[in-house]
Order: structure tokens, then C-alpha cells, then sequence
């Protein structure tokens, strides 16, 4: 892989990885078939609580930017508990995003590039991923972004 060590990448870009989430309901953060590991949805967080809001209301696009970011770095930090090693992700595969958003706002899409970039910046090229990033009328806790990851490992 021609890739720079992805703990050297975290470290540059200031990056230090939360302790993995644990699960809140019945189900587990990571289960892995063949070379695929997918990550259940993970919640919006500001200083260690629910980031909550709703997308063109109360939080702005550069609000849910920053929030699906935060997002992506429990993600990483999830995957990281699942693998003890993130240079073992050969790509991030596919990334679905939910933003809880007002009838109206229709900027899912950007909202969701505060993931994907990150992924991008972590991982090069093999970040790059498909994705969906769709509006909901709610989600749990009213988080104001849930993603959920697929990646594939070595």
C-alpha cells in the first residue's frame, strides 16, 4: 500500500481518536463478513453529548459540516477497536449519512462532505467512497447526523 501510515496522518491532522462507542440499544458497533466490517450508525457528539438539532431550523450546513466530522472520527475510532490496526483498511467502501433536517433544507449533500473529506484526508484515495446522504425527519436522541460506514480490510 502506498499510503502513508494512517496514526502518522491522524497525528498530523491533530486527530486523536475517542474511545470506541459502545452500542445503546441491541445490536453490535461492528460486524464483519468476508473482508467487509460495517459499522452501525453512529451519533452526532459535541464534547462527549448528543449533538442535537435539525438542519435548516437551529443548526446551520456548516453546523452538520462540522458534526458529520465528529461523526467520522468515531467512526474511525470504531474501526480501529474492530481491526487493533486502521493501516489494515484497504478502502472505505460506502458511507450513509442521515441528517435531521427541516422540510425544507435540501444540503444533505454538503452537510455529509464534513465526513467524507475526512475520510479522504485520512485515508487518500482509498477513502474515497460511495455514499448516500438523505434527510430525515428525526433521529434518536434528535442527533442532527447519524453515518454509518462499510470498509473493506485486509
Amino acid at each position: 500500500m502506498n499510503r502513508k501510515n494512517v496514526y502518522e496522518r491522524l497525528k498530523e491532522l491533530g486527530i486523536s481518536l475517542p474511545a470506541s462507542a459502545a452500542p445503546a440499544a441491541a445490536y453490535v458497533m461492528a460486524a464483519q463478513s468476508g473482508n467487509l466490517v460495517h459499522l452501525s450508525g453512529h451519533i452526532a457528539k459535541k464534547d462527549g453529548i448528543a449533538w442535537t438539532g435539525k438542519l435548516g431550523s437551529t443548526l446551520t450546513t456548516e453546523d452538520g459540516r462540522a458534526a458529520a466530522r465528529s461523526v467520522a472520527i468515531d467512526l474511525l475510532a470504531s474501526l480501529h477497536a474492530h481491526t487493533a490496526d486502521l493501516n489494515k483498511i484497504r478502502r472505505i467502501v460506502k458511507v450513509v449519512s442521515m441528517v435531521n433536517s427541516a422540510p425544507d433544507f435540501t444540503e444533505q449533500h454538503l452537510v455529509t462532505n464534513g465526513a467524507s473529506e475526512l475520510l479522504a484526508e485520512v485515508f487518500g484515495d482509498s477513502g474515497r467512497h460511495a455514499r448516500s446522504a438523505v434527510g430525515v425527519a428525526q433521529l434518536p436522541l434528535g442527533v442532527c447526523v447519524e453515518i454509518e460506514l462499510i470498509a473493506e480490510v485486509e
